[in-house]
């Protein structure tokens, strides 16, 4: 650029667009699996570089990119300026988290390559003989992975970054899965087990042969060595305490994902009160239904009798599926009702898969690819279905598919005017807290007929108020694991499996618990001021359409936009 040349303002949204287009293009490069996930296929035959190395290039590179926006003049007008801002704050909040080298610690029982790579079977495409041909390049690629992976945990166990042992020891069934001599028996496999017949024999036969000798010679061997790894150096380096005060800059690791998860300035000790807070009143609301049944006994009493009352939980997977089927069906018909723009993308179903359901909640949701290759889907988990109650299924379903997570993030995924990082990014307070509002949604629609269902959705709600408690409690106030169950059990309806397996995942995943029930309570609070603003003119399809209009935003963004939004309706029709 020419110094002393005045630059227009088409030229400014110019040059950003193309910076995050450039940045974009950086993500998928480095992230081929998600790239593969997402519908794009330019790195179908490669796995991430998950060496020290490229974690500090990708670090090196996001400073650059910061660098690079702040040398352009902010945009003047209100949706190029919050493409500006966004994109800065999702930078800075890289450049952040990149303090505490995520890279020690890249397995959880609920993340890391031991679930990545045998869940590529169900995202990657096998189509041509080309996609086989990546896929197993990909199966062949892995021992390189596993060989990162471990040298990134052995100097985590020098810095004394560990993961808490009871979290590591739940990656060990994960792995074991995953080992054997018989490629045939592993969830890899089914990729060739119907090869289309568009490629001939000769072909199917090759392409039959190397899958089998890679998952012989390349995925069974690593998952070994990771194995061995784990059970004769990993679990004796891990912490006892669950907590990640724990570690060395624990508390300071703490603050920041309280932050970075609430999108907010509230302090562990606020969010462990306002949790408090919220559990005394939505236990005031079940002791109502619980008076309206007709029990006679304490709300425990109560919620004793439902753990124990089998003729209240599945008996089988296919009823849990069927079940979940029927509810969401009713739902879809009634979502005009509520929304004024509902997603192009369909959702379906499948079943966690057997290898990580024991640690796995409840249900996922996984979005469509960008290509509309295949569907969303809502991932049920059918282990020990007779643990899984039925009053529950109905909060269960509208969280994550409608009106919960299916329809705002298929709906965002469809906004073409924002640049890609928006449209495949987020907060997670957003998200999440739409899943959560979104729950007593279909009330408004005549849905939670029978009232142990209103239950469920109300123990729903305390248990995401439980988890304000809860993770506050473990990681800042040096709770241990016994009495964060201890908690969930005296204040929740969950079963005995699902509260064992949340308060792993709290010691697993510190903060994002948290941004569930914040969400919730800024989105309600927002529509209860547009609805007092606006009286008989507020429509609840408007202001839904205006909330998911730009996106999962952070908390703070999203309250000015929709305060400006309720602000000027008001003035419209004063």
């Amino acid at each position: 650029m020419q110094r002393g040349k005045p630059v227009s303002s088409r030229d400014v949204v110019t040059q950003l667009s193309q910076l995050y287009d450039d940045y974009w293009e950086f993500i998928l490069k480095e992230y081929p699996l998600s790239a593969t996930y997402l519908g794009d296929h330019r790195y179908d035959g490669v796995l991430e570089d998950a060496s020290e190395g490229a974690f500090n290039r990708r670090v090196a590179q996001s400073k650059k990119y910061l660098d690079q926006l702040r040398s352009v003049k902010k945009p003047s007008s209100k949706p190029d300026l919050l493409n500006y801002e966004l994109f800065e704050r999702e930078l800075e909040d890289n450049l952040e988290a990149a303090k505490f080298r995520p890279y020690l610690t890249p397995m959880t029982q609920q993340s890391g390559l031991q679930i990545d790579i045998p869940e590529l079977v169900t995202y990657h495409p096998f189509r041509t003989l080309s996609d086989f041909e990546n896929f197993s390049s990909r199966l062949r690629a892995f021992p390189q992975l596993v060989d990162q992976v471990i040298e990134n945990m052995r100097a985590g166990i020098r810095a004394g970054i560990v993961l808490a042992k009871v979290t590591a020891e739940k990656i060990i069934p994960q792995l074991e899965a995953n080992v054997g001599h018989d490629p045939e028996k592993l969830d890899l496999y089914k990729s060739v087990e119907k090869i289309p017949s568009g490629i001939i024999s000769k072909e199917a036969l090759r392409i039959k042969n190397d899958i089998a000798e890679a998952i012989q010679h390349s995925i069974f061997p690593a998952f070994e060595k990771l194995l061995a790894f784990f059970k004769k150096e990993y679990l004796q380096a891990c912490r006892s305490d669950a907590g990640i005060w724990f570690l060395p800059d624990g508390n300071d690791r703490y603050a920041y994902t309280v932050r970075h998860y609430t999108t907010t300035n509230l302090s562990p000790n606020e969010i462990h009160d306002l949790g408090l807070r919220e559990l005394s009143r939505i236990h005031t609301e079940m002791r109502a239904i619980v008076d309206r049944i007709g029990f006679k006994g304490s709300l425990q009493d109560f919620i004793s009798s439902l753990r124990r009352d089998r003729s209240l939980y599945n008996t089988s997977a296919a009823d849990l599926l069927a079940g979940f089927k029927k509810i969401l069906e009713q739902m879809d018909a009634k979502l005009p009702l509520l929304f004024g723009r509902l997603p192009k993308a369909k959702y379906g179903f499948r079943e966690i898969e057997a290898f990580r359901a024991e640690a796995a909640p409840d249900a996922y949701y996984y979005r469509p690819p960008e290509d509309g290759s295949r569907p969303a889907y809502f991932y049920v988990n059918t282990f020990r279905p007779e643990q899984r109650p039925k009053y529950t299924m109905e909060v269960l379903a509208y969280h994550e598919a409608v009106p919960g997570h299916h329809l705002q993030l298929a709906i965002q995924q469809e906004l073409t005017d924002l640049p890609r990082f928006r449209r495949h990014g987020g907060y997670t307070a957003f998200i999440e807290g739409w899943g959560l509002y979104s729950e007593e949604l279909p009330k408004l629609v005549g849905f939670y007929k029978d009232a142990l269902s209103d239950f469920g959705r109300l123990s729903f709600d305390a248990w995401r108020a439980a988890r304000l408690v809860v993770d506050t409690g473990i990681h800042h106030k040096h709770w241990p694991r016994e009495r964060a169950i201890q908690f969930f059990l005296e204040n929740t309806a969950l079963s005995e499996l699902n509260v064992a397996s949340e308060v792993d995942r709290y010691i697993a995943w510190p903060g994002q618990a948290l941004a569930y029930k914040i969400g919730q309570l800024k989105i309600s609070e927002l529509r209860a001021r547009a609805e007092k603003a606006l009286g008989q003119r507020f429509d609840i399809r408007e202001f839904h359409d205006e909330l998911l209009g730009d996106g999962a935003l952070a908390l703070d963004v999203l309250e000015n936009k929709m305060r400006s939004w309720t602000d000027r309706k008001s003035e419209t029709h004063s």
